[in-house]
């Protein structure tokens, strides 16, 4: 199973739980890591690229911090640009059927902030409703989220155990999260 982890934070080296992980994803180099800030500081999209490195992966991996409840803009120009009609979606849109979609997201806000009633008022599960639709249309398989949550209240110890869970997450998805 060949891995790409596309990580989509605009100021990484300023992220904790995003920088923790991807220092935890460089030990393996079996899984190829991105950041698409870096790759696209102009943000000009080099759509061949990107569409080859999907295709030769099978699990696709979105790394991103929860930004007013969906993606960086980066990652939501990324998603309009690359995932074409006619190669993703359409007629002869079937590049990515059968491959993996796994959101992995970063929160500041606890788990309990996202729920019916709460401060957010809709749980995470609702507010992915537009990634799993995305996946869905382009024949990929929508694979329960990972999630780090209340990381403005991490410890040292949580957040290397949110590291570790994260890498075996990814490696061999079943449904568990690490919320705090």
């Amino acid at each position: 199973m060949k891995i790409l982890v596309n990580i989509f934070h605009p100021e990484i080296n300023q992220s904790v739980a995003n920088k923790t992980w991807l220092e935890k994803l460089k030990e393996h180099p079996e899984i190829t890591t991105r950041l698409l800030y870096s790759d696209y500081p102009d943000w000009k999209i080099n759509i061949q690229k990107e569409q080859n490195l999907l295709t030769s992966h099978d699990r696709i991996v979105f790394q991103h911090p929860f930004y007013w409840y969906s993606c960086p803009p980066l990652m939501k120009k990324w998603l309009d640009e690359v995932l074409t009609y006619d190669w993703a979606y359409g007629p002869n849109g079937n590049k990515l059927a059968g491959k993996e979609w796994i959101s992995a997201i970063t929160t500041g806000s606890p788990a309990r902030a996202y729920q019916s009633g709460s401060y957010n008022n809709f749980s995470i599960s609702e507010l992915l409703k537009p990634f799993q639709q995305t996946a869905n249309l382009i024949q990929m398989t929508f694979l329960p989220a990972y999630l780090l949550q209340g990381t403005a209240k991490l410890t040292p110890d949580a957040l290397a155990l949110s590291a570790e869970n994260y890498l075996s997450y990814i490696k061999n998805p079943k449904p568990m999260t690490t919320r705090n």
